[in-house]
């Protein structure tokens, strides 16, 4: 995905302007991209509260509650898929950055998890 979005950078012109190893280049280039991000991350939420809302109205109108969360659900598919599009997006470009390989910190993140764990916690599903 690091490499996707690189390519979709160089393609739309939005890599970093300025020096990535000058520190008043680097401070305004996260500045901003810390903005977008948690912009983005509100928008994931505003999609939540959609489906709480539209819940609400259909078990008010009569749906049973799991039918209600199915169909709201449904409801905000798109646009909660592009906006959690758009947090990647994001993380992608602070990875690429920082030169991280976001899947292997990913996976070392998942293996300390792991050895920190006496017993794994049940599957929570929505």
């Amino acid at each position: 995905m690091q490499e996707l979005y690189k390519e979709f950078e160089k393609e739309m012109g939005f890599g970093m302007s300025g020096d990535k190893e000058n520190p008043e280049d680097s401070k305004l280039f996260l500045l901003y991209v810390h903005m977008l991000l948690t912009t983005e991350v509100a928008e994931v939420a505003e999609e939540f509260r959609k489906i709480f809302y539209l819940v609400k109205r259909y078990t008010q109108e009569g749906m049973d509650p799991q039918e209600a969360y199915a169909k709201a659900k449904q409801e905000v598919r798109v646009d909660l898929g592009k906006e959690l599009a758009d947090c990647l997006a994001y993380i992608c470009k602070l990875g690429n950055f920082f030169d991280y390989d976001l899947e292997d910190e990913l996976s070392k993140k998942l293996n300390e998890i792991r050895s920190t764990r006496k017993q794994p916690r049940a599957n929570v599903e929505a």
